[in-house]
């Protein structure tokens, strides 16, 4: 992939959107359901990218890194589920070129160039539904869990230059996510959960987005709602990328198994938005 090439896709704004993917559960990953649904509505809505820049939540690292293979491996980074989900493979091609940009486009912390990790199911389970031909370049950047949650906001607008340049930049998990407190018959959400999930929603659509950094400070069912932070984090990249005047919008907005939030966000401008603006 050349980088000098990124940006030219024809019949697209200059900047490309951002999004922010409630995964939930890996069988999300094989199962067709209401939220792999909205990824494809999703993939089909945004202008198609060059390469995609993936934060999950399942890549926590001491220092800051980026995905640089040309074939990055797909991670089955979970167990007890059944072998028709191990067996699944996305084989996306990595991009070394947008990992050495990256590096170069970050100057507030060191970026090291990975070459062992792939793509875990944060990345893969929801891509694969956007782009089933797994012909979009991918890459993973990683989450330093020494930094406060400010830290990533602030780190995330550096990034900002690479969605000029076709770079899709999705963050992968789920701001209401509490599995030691899932009830994996429930379809729906407790009260706490989906208070939560409706105060992140309000101060995003607000862009309220310091209160969200200081998210402990919301109360009880903030607490419960992000009981660790890997989850939470990739929605402040997203966040921290978004301009003033671009729309932001919702979708596959449904909490299930009592404490896990499938909300997705959207960020960038009305026409290509997957369910119109939100309300503020």
């Amino acid at each position: 992939m050349n980088l000098n090439n990124l940006g030219k896709i024809q019949n697209r704004s200059d900047v490309m959107p951002v999004l922010f993917l409630g995964h939930g559960n890996p069988m999300n990953a094989i199962t067709e359901n209401e939220f792999t649904r909205g990824w494809r509505m999703a993939g089909s809505h945004v202008p198609r990218p060059d390469a995609i820049l993936c934060i999950s939540a399942h890549w926590e690292t001491n220092g800051t890194y980026v995905t640089a293979m040309e074939k990055p491996q797909t991670i089955h980074d979970f167990g007890g589920f059944p072998r028709t989900l191990f067996e699944v493979q996305y084989p996306a091609p990595g991009s070394p070129e947008l990992a050495a940009e990256t590096k170069r486009t970050v100057t507030g912390t060191p970026v090291e160039l990975d070459h062992e990790w792939g793509l875990d199911h944060g990345c893969w389970s929801v891509i694969r539904h956007m782009y089933p031909e797994a012909d979009v370049p991918v890459i993973q950047m990683s989450l330093d869990y020494h930094q406060p949650p400010a830290w990533h906001y602030e780190l995330a607008k550096e990034l900002s230059r690479l969605r000029s340049k076709g770079v899709l930049i999705v963050g992968s998990g789920n701001f209401v996510h509490n599995l030691r407190m899932a009830d994996w018959h429930s379809e729906g959400g407790f009260e706490w959960a989906l208070e939560a999930n409706e105060t992140v929603k309000s101060l995003i659509s607000r862009n309220e987005h310091r209160a969200l950094i200081d998210y402990r400070a919301l109360g009880r069912e903030m607490q419960l709602a992000v009981p660790t932070p890997e989850h939470y984090l990739p929605l402040l990249y997203v966040l921290g990328l978004k301009e003033e005047k671009e729309t932001v919008s919702f979708f596959n907005d449904k909490t299930e198994l009592g404490s896990i939030a499938m909300t997705s966000v959207y960020i960038g401008d009305e026409e290509h938005s997957p369910k119109g603006p939100a309300e503020s």
